[in-house]
């Protein structure tokens, strides 16, 4: 019997670990095709860094893929063609946390290089 209220426990923290780490929905199913102009930059810390293209009110995840391809022009002015989708972020209790928007596909249309 004390096997069986042990492995409750531990299924019970797993789950509720798991849930509280949040959710969230990714709109890849249908990314849309669209030409955007903004900085390149390098944001996080290390290990955890990402490069992302800031434009006039959003940011654009490059996909890990993609990064070699602008890693070059951070802190520069781009206009990029690309395919864009969305990851819907979601806190553990439920409530929204937020859009992140990613780029794949990626073509550098200036600066030509």
């Amino acid at each position: 019997m004390r096997h069986g209220a042990l492995l409750s426990l531990v299924l019970l923290c797993a789950a509720a670990s798991a849930h509280a780490l949040g959710s969230g929905e990714r709109d890849t199913a249908r990314p849309q095709r669209v030409e955007i102009s903004g900085t390149v930059r390098l944001v996080g810390s290390s290990p955890m860094t990402s490069l992302v293209i800031t434009g006039e009110g959003r940011e654009w995840f490059v996909e890990p893929g993609e990064q070699k391809k602008l890693m070059h022009l951070q802190q520069q002015a781009v206009i990029v063609r690309a395919k864009e989708y969305y990851y819907d972020r979601v806190f553990a209790n439920g409530s929204p946390a937020g859009r992140h928007y990613f780029l794949k596909d990626i073509t550098i249309v200036s600066p030509k290089r």
